[in-house]
């Protein structure tokens, strides 16, 4: 189900905030070791807000940085299909454009 901006934000937001806390820092700690501000921690923990810079920096502190590496990954093909499927999807894309004059 897709959520509303504003909601996915808090969400990711409170994952952060509890995965700091599942480590034992402190928002100072996650400060220090990502260098980020703690200003901003504590604003990106209590509304959501942040600069994509800084997010990447504190999904780094948390060890969660493969985590966004796949955020716009493309699929993986699938392999496994048999030519009759191939051509198949070869033939369903060839529609003609215009008819025939006969």
């Amino acid at each position: 189900m897709l959520n509303a901006p504003q909601e996915i934000i808090l969400d990711m937001a409170s994952r952060a905030r509890g995965k700091r806390l599942s480590l034992n820092l402190t928002q100072v700690g996650l400060a220090q070791r990502s260098g980020v501000s703690l200003g901003t921690i504590k604003q990106f923990e209590r509304t959501g807000k942040i600069s994509l810079e800084s997010l990447v920096k504190i999904a780094i502190a948390l060890g969660s940085a493969s985590e966004l590496d796949q955020l716009f990954s493309q699929p993986e093909l699938n392999t496994t299909r048999t030519i009759d499927e191939l051509l198949k999807e070869a033939n369903a894309t060839k529609q003609r454009k215009r008819g025939r004059v006969t």
